[in-house]
């Protein structure tokens, strides 16, 4: 294992922000990561885990702590069953199953961060999550001190939350093993309807799967979501808010609020989130609470590309970007009676 002391934490995230850790060690085997977790654990030291440091909002004052970078590798793909080490970088995992002639996360390409953060976050986008290919988490358990497999169902996924994520201090990931689909060069069912517009399809019909994937980076390009060193529009987290999911009696009352601040032709974003529950939009409420693309003066501002990206231009710290997402929870809430949750984690600091 590599071992740095007083180590600088911005370069491991997406964000560059961050001051450092006490102690930084680089893991590249599954023995190297358990032997690491059990020393901070056997010490009482609080330890930090990253992975491609894509879902991360560090605080300015760093980790006083062990940061635990995984750095694994592993892609073993046998007939339609894929394991990934949890530090293959995902984008490049999903461009190999494409390359394969395999269904089920071409629509999650471009999607910066590893394998092992996957099913932590149950990552989706463009009609696609995780959880619906993920059969096994194999990861090491540390209230137990052991190496376990759970299951699809064990893993409690819900939207953009696992078992992983609701107790973040058991768990460290390992291994994630996939059920995908032959469905002769074609990728799943389209289901979301951007991807169908862009595709010219329907929902609900196939196309081929390099076609899918291609379509997926346009769409996510253009908003500004797939890494690129040279534009700061991508220097962010992706998502920094969650969409919220309102009860019936809450989303009337939102509803309301809408046609009261946007005059009673406006109908705000709703799709179906189970049974009385209703999911909007994050993005919207954004920009209809005045945060647009482009918002703000100082180093840390909206997305000039998509308002649900909060950005570091260059010099920002993190409490530069705090302060902004602080801002923005803030008007959304005064304009709409809706509190936005970050979608990142939060290290050292909190919103």
């Amino acid at each position: 294992m590599l071992e740095l002391h007083d180590a600088p934490l911005a370069p491991l995230t997406t964000f560059r922000l961050g001051g450092p850790a006490t102690r930084l060690v680089t893991a590249t085997t599954d023995a190297e990561v358990v032997a690491a977790v059990r020393e901070a654990d056997a010490d009482g030291t609080p330890l930090l885990v990253i992975g491609g440091g894509s879902n991360l909002v560090i605080g300015d004052k760093g980790f006083a702590g062990t940061a635990l970078r995984i750095a694994t590798s592993g892609f073993d793909l046998v007939g339609t069953t894929l394991e990934l080490a949890a530090g293959e970088v995902w984008t490049d995992a999903v461009a190999r199953t494409v390359e394969a002639g395999l269904a089920g996360v071409e629509c999650l390409a471009g999607i910066p961060g590893s394998a092992g953060a996957t099913p932590i976050q149950n990552v989706g986008a463009y009609g696609q999550e995780v959880s619906a290919t993920i059969t096994e988490v194999i990861a090491y358990d540390r209230r137990a001190g052991e190496t376990v497999t759970l299951s699809n169902e064990e893993c409690a996924f819900s939207y953009r939350h696992s078992r992983f994520k609701a107790d973040p201090e058991r768990y460290v990931v390992l291994r994630v093993r996939f059920a995908l689909e032959d469905a002769d060069g074609l990728s799943a069912p389209v289901k979301y309807a951007e991807t169908a517009r862009a595709l010219g399809v329907e929902p609900g019909d196939r196309v081929p799967l390099t076609q899918a994937r291609e379509t997926v980076l346009e769409l996510r390009a253009g908003k500004g979501m797939v890494l690129d060193a040279e534009d700061h529009d991508t220097w962010s987290a992706g998502s920094f808010f969650t969409n919220p999911i309102l009860t019936d009696a809450d989303f009337a009352v939102f509803h309301a609020r809408v046609k009261e601040r946007l005059g009673e032709d406006a109908v705000p974003p709703a799709y179906p989130a189970g049974e009385g529950r209703t999911k909007t939009s994050a993005a919207w409420l954004i920009d209809k609470a005045g945060f647009t693309k482009g918002y703000g003066s100082g180093p840390a501002r909206i997305s000039g590309k998509h308002t649900l990206a909060l950005t570091n231009r260059g010099e920002a710290t993190t409490e530069d970007l705090l302060a902004l997402a602080r801002e923005v929870v803030g008007g959304v809430r005064e304009a709409f009676g809706v509190t936005l949750v970050n979608e990142p984690v939060m290290v050292g600091v909190g919103l």
